[in-house]
């Protein structure tokens, strides 16, 4: 008899024995026997201290929905917390696995509650862009965000007939201007808007903008709406948007 079967191109060859070493690395790295640094470790937790590299996105996400995780992360970053019990105030709104920011290397002014996952992306935000950006930009560190709330239990620009706005989960905080420590205020509302000069300020909020769009889900300012004329809205767990 003849076989008439399709014989194995060598394409299909080399993705097959491509397949089979991730699956080996992959057994390796899992089981201990090969060991790698953290930070290159795709199994190992985030450390919110580490420089962010190509698998910071997969840690933080992971982290991110393991409740124990997120908290054990956040733990090790800047942020001064207290942890909130579950609650429900609504239908479509109320948190779990909420931290309530009361400090840190930034002073938030009045302490919010966020979702722990919103708060880590916080974390990683704050020790990543802002301090970096803002001594960068301005040759100062910032010491306090000012914010227009986090949760709140309301619709999407509070629209009665709306969906949910990431404010109802405690996933999303506002953010109207940032404190550097010689006492300069850097407002979105006079040095964010798309016709504002161009100086220090303005870039530094540009910076902030942009590099938030590596931690958050949802990243919106002046360029999206009127809405947002005053402040950027950071968010998790909702579409992925930068604008």
């Amino acid at each position: 008899m003849v076989d008439t079967s399709p014989s194995r191109t060598p394409a299909s060859r080399l993705a097959w024995l491509l397949l089979l070493l991730l699956a080996f690395l992959a057994w390796s790295l899992g089981s201990g026997r090969l060991q790698v640094p953290d930070d290159w470790n795709p199994w190992a937790p985030l450390d919110v201290r580490a420089t962010p590299n190509a698998l910071t996105g997969l840690k933080l996400r992971r982290a991110g929905a393991e409740p124990t995780a997120c908290l054990e992360a956040l733990s090790r970053s800047n942020l001064e917390w207290t942890p909130l019990p579950d609650r429900t105030t609504g239908e479509g709104c109320g948190f779990e696995n909420a931290v309530r920011v009361t400090g840190g290397r930034i002073d938030p002014g009045r302490a919010f509650p966020l979702s722990c996952r919103a708060a880590l992306s916080l974390a990683m935000w704050e020790a990543h862009v802002l301090q970096p950006s803002a001594r960068r930009r301005t040759g100062q560190a910032v010491v306090a965000i000012e914010h227009l709330g986090s949760y709140a239990c309301r619709n999407l620009y509070g629209r009665p007939d709306g969906r949910r706005s990431r404010h109802a989960t405690a996933d999303a905080l506002d953010l109207a201007a940032v404190v550097l420590a010689d006492g300069r205020r850097i407002r979105v509302s006079e040095h964010g808007a798309a016709d504002a000069p161009a100086s220090g300020e303005a870039r530094l909020l540009q910076d902030l903008h942009d590099g938030a769009c590596r931690y958050f889900d949802a990243v919106l300012g002046p360029a999206y709406n009127a809405a947002h004329a005053d402040h950027f809205h950071f968010d998790r767990g909702g579409a992925r948007i930068c604008r």
